[in-house]
């Protein structure tokens, strides 16, 4: 029997999330253990009118690719692929893995270097969002491999995936467009400031946010939201943070991060656990030592760290930042072929203050 809240969550992303008008042409990019979803993403497309295109990956694939690829197979993007990206007016991206850690054993030059090769799709994206040419959203389908790495049983993690984004409600609409309202006000307050300072246990930071724009993150792109971000100024950001949870990346979990910036540039790292491939993400390229992202989570109905970073960069009571490229529809001017989300709890003897103004104390906002 289908589950209902299926059904709503497929509806919620085609209606809601990207608002698919007749004969767009509609990208759904999924992978096979997110067959389910996938089917009832395409039904909704259908029927909203839509022309859809099925793309569908799988673990095996991705690996294989960079496995037994060349340096000069790494570096080739398919026609094909670059004309997706440029011509599809929608993308529809459905999540899963059979093995979240299937890339582990990887060589990280070779992940580096396919990412590079993909700067040029990830520029056409981020440029096309944010001028509204193209319009995406992603989500990730409740399956054993994301149920296993949150420690939570399958139908748990379903109750918890349908619960977060309110496909358990009769109007799962109606909840997202109540969190847009609540969520406008924060961004509201912060038009036209200029300096945040994070003070914490585990955070000593400053960084300019003047010229730019703070983004209402209210279920359109990703689902489940709950979070306002801006790109800040990429030479502003000095002092230093140590992340609080594992930040989980191509496969590979890196925990206990301490980055400490001058001038924008990250000019120390260091980890507990997979400090290798931390420094090499680094490395990147000229872009991949700056922020891209700075965001305030404000999902409280998120507490639990399920190692997902759709769902844990959302918890009601922490800050992320991301290294590497950054919305262009924030202000950022930062490209890089990475974009790494990194979260840190601020629950606890923390605050954040703009324009020396306290916005946030121990996990709330006070305005």
């Amino acid at each position: 029997m289908k589950d209902p809240r299926l059904v709503k969550l497929a509806d919620l992303l085609v209606n809601y999330s990207v608002k698919v008008q007749p004969e767009e042409w509609v990208l759904i990019n999924g992978h096979m253990a997110a067959e389910p979803l996938v089917s009832e993403v395409l039904r909704a497309v259908l029927q909203a009118g839509g022309h859809p295109q099925v793309l569908l990956h799988s673990d095996d694939i991705i690996e294989y690719n960079l496995r037994y690829a060349g340096e000069v197979q790494l570096q080739w993007i398919s026609p094909a692929t670059k004309m997706l990206y440029e011509q599809a007016d929608v993308l529809i991206a459905l999540r899963a893995f059979d093995n979240t850690r299937h890339m582990s054993g990887i060589d990280p030059k070779k992940q580096q270097l396919s990412a590079q090769a993909k700067q040029e799709l990830m520029q056409i994206y981020m440029e096309r969002s944010a001028s509204g040419d193209l319009r995406w959203t992603l989500t990730q389908f409740p399956c054993h491999a994301y149920a296993q790495d949150a420690d939570m049983s399958l139908r748990d993690y379903e109750d918890f995936v349908y619960s977060a984004t309110y496909c358990d409600k009769d109007d799962p609409v109606a909840e997202w467009e109540r969190i847009h309202e609540e969520q406008q006000k924060i961004v509201d307050w912060l038009n036209g400031k200029k300096l945040v300072t994070v003070k914490s246990p585990n955070a000593d930071l400053s960084l300019s946010i003047e010229g730019r724009t703070f983004i209402n993150s209210d279920g359109s792109n990703n689902m489940p939201s709950g979070e306002v971000f801006t790109g800040p100024v990429e030479d502003s950001v000095n002092g230093w943070v140590e992340y609080t949870y594992p930040a989980i990346e191509k496969g590979k979990e890196v925990e206990g991060i301490r980055l400490e910036f001058k001038d924008g540039k990250v000019v120390k790292a260091s980890a507990e656990k997979n400090e290798e491939f931390l420094l090499a993400m680094l490395d990147s390229d000229e872009g991949s030592r700056y922020l891209g992202e700075f965001a305030i989570g404000t999902n409280y109905g998120i507490q639990k760290f399920t190692k997902s970073i759709l769902y844990d960069e959302k918890i009601g009571g922490s800050f992320h930042m991301a290294l590497g490229a950054g919305y262009p529809e924030t202000g950022s001017k930062n490209v890089s072929s990475i974009h790494w989300d990194m979260i840190c709890d601020i629950r606890q003897d923390s605050e954040i203050r703009v324009d020396g103004e306290l916005l946030y104390k121990d996990g709330k906002f006070v305005i």
